[in-house]
């Protein structure tokens, strides 16, 4: 399938200063990405930006950048006006990569563009928990799937939840039970994505935090593509950086 990666960067960072911009072993963090994204077989790379920095920084290793307006409330917007300004046909697939995800695994992004369709306009990804712990982290978001493999619903709760097992303890995760953590990547058919910033916010959303919610509310399927093992973590913080650094020695 042919698809497009529109990676959205901005240079605002509150726990990471200029993060698109951090040197990665000679090259701005936002190049490593872009670098990942176009091994996955993707027909094209752009990274949108609303700052010159970023753009200079994308044309100085020549990775192809759009400028693009400074107000937007999210990446989501952000992509969707680079794809409107590509003039992508109605049923191109477009995938949302983070600026931030360096240690992407190309292949996860393939997979996500895959599961678009004529009645599947967005489509996302998930992995096994296994660990108790992060089950129970209301930062790690969860996701269940109807039997097609469709989301039926994102929470920051634990979904499905266990009864009786949780009854008796929550310390670990019973036999048989694997609930799955929501992977931030997301892909669309174009022209839901155009039509995604009109779309009004959902009480849903408001409650959880999450922006996703918005889309089933509205009564649009997400598709999940279940990877097997989590992805490598993207980079938040100074901490981050460095482990990510270490991995390009």
């Amino acid at each position: 399938m042919s698809f497009t990666v529109i990676i959205p960067a901005r240079l605002a960072s509150t726990r990471l200063p200029n993060k698109p911009l951090a040197d990665i072993h000679g090259k701005p963090m936002v190049v490593r990405v872009a670098e990942r994204a176009a091994l996955s077989g993707a027909a094209r790379i752009i990274v949108a930006t609303d700052h010159a920095s970023i753009e200079d920084a994308c044309r100085q290793h020549g990775i192809d950048v759009r400028m693009t307006r400074a107000d937007h409330p999210s990446g989501t917007d952000r992509i969707a006006e680079v794809a409107q300004a590509l003039g992508l046909a109605a049923n191109e697939v477009v995938v949302n990569l983070q600026g931030d995800e360096p240690l992407i695994d190309p292949a996860l992004l393939a997979a996500c563009a895959s599961r678009i369709g004529p009645d599947v306009p967005m489509a996302t990804c998930a992995h096994p928990l296994t660990d108790a712990g992060e089950a129970f982290n209301p930062n790690v978001v969860k996701v269940v799937l109807d039997k097609a493999g469709r989301a039926l619903y994102f929470s920051r709760a634990t979904i499905p939840w266990a009864r009786d097992a949780f009854a008796q303890s929550k310390d670990i995760l019973p036999p048989g039970y694997q609930p799955l953590r929501h992977i931030g990547l997301y892909a669309y058919r174009n022209d839901f994505l155009q039509a995604y910033p009109r779309l009004d916010v959902s009480p849903l959303e408001g409650i959880e935090a999450l922006e996703q919610l918005r889309v089933l509310w509205h009564g649009h399927p997400i598709a999940v593509h279940v990877t097997g093992a989590a992805p490598a973590p993207g980079v938040d913080t100074p901490e981050d950086l460095e482990r990510v650094r270490a991995q390009f020695v």
